[in-house]
């Protein structure tokens, strides 16, 4: 089903369910602006769909229990949505008073790093100047994709030299995402980092940011991370 086509059986669903008259073409086509033709020749492929039907002493259409099924899939998909995006913004606000209540700055990327590794289960790590932190060795080794020993030399291999490695190729943007073999060093780790450069008074090369499996949330970390480093961004440089 196209966009367009979605648009206009949720249309019909919802005229239906409010007047309990089919719905024309001349209707719709006020709505949404669409010529008269056009929603005829939409309105013929939704009834071939299942979608739609009409009565036989109308050139209306109603919604089948399949176009029923359609809408109500698609009320069902918007309000996860919703509680996704409510659920993401509770953790990203905790993350962010978690931060600002740590007190110096040191310690402020610690509790960053910290919070990451709670909500991802990933390994978060922290620079700034003479600092590097890691947390969460433990809840990455837990991940299925690194049950074997093979894969855990490679991830200790690569940790090894994540500093080093970190500093030559110096992120520039404020989010970068280096994927599996994207990595310079480690290119068989199976792993994804997700860093945030932010800024701060102490060093130039000042990071957040987490290390996992190439299988990711991605939207949900990418978000995580980028809003950590905007908040250590302002902590420190408040």
């Amino acid at each position: 089903m196209t966009p367009r086509q979605d648009k206009l059986l949720n249309a019909i669903v919802e005229y239906y369910i409010q007047t309990a008259n089919p719905v024309g073409s001349l209707s719709l086509s006020r709505k949404f602006g669409y010529s008269p033709a056009t929603i005829r020749a939409e309105m013929v492929h939704l009834e071939k769909l299942g979608y739609i039907t009409h009565p036989h002493t109308s050139a209306g259409r109603i919604p089948t229990d399949k176009g029923y099924r359609h809408y109500v899939d698609m009320l069902q998909a918007k309000a996860e949505a919703v509680r996704r995006k409510r659920e993401e913004d509770r953790v990203e606000r905790a993350l962010e008073q978690r931060i600002n209540a740590a007190g110096e700055p040191e310690q402020a990327v610690r509790s960053a790093v910290d919070s990451l590794v709670e909500v991802t289960h990933n390994l978060g790590i922290g620079m700034m100047g003479p600092l590097m932190y890691m947390s969460g060795l433990s809840q990455l080794f837990a991940q299925p994709e690194f049950s074997q020993s093979k894969q855990v030399y490679e991830v200790a291999r690569l940790l090894d030299n994540f500093e080093p490695w970190l500093r030559e190729l110096e992120p520039h943007e404020r989010l970068n995402v280096y994927i599996g073999q994207e990595n310079p060093m480690g290119k068989s780790s199976g792993l994804s980092l997700i860093i945030s450069r932010f800024a701060s008074p102490y060093s130039d090369y000042s990071y957040v940011g987490v290390v996992g499996p190439t299988r990711q949330s991605y939207p949900q970390v990418m978000n995580l991370v980028e809003r950590v480093g905007k908040t250590l961004e302002e902590v420190i440089n408040a």
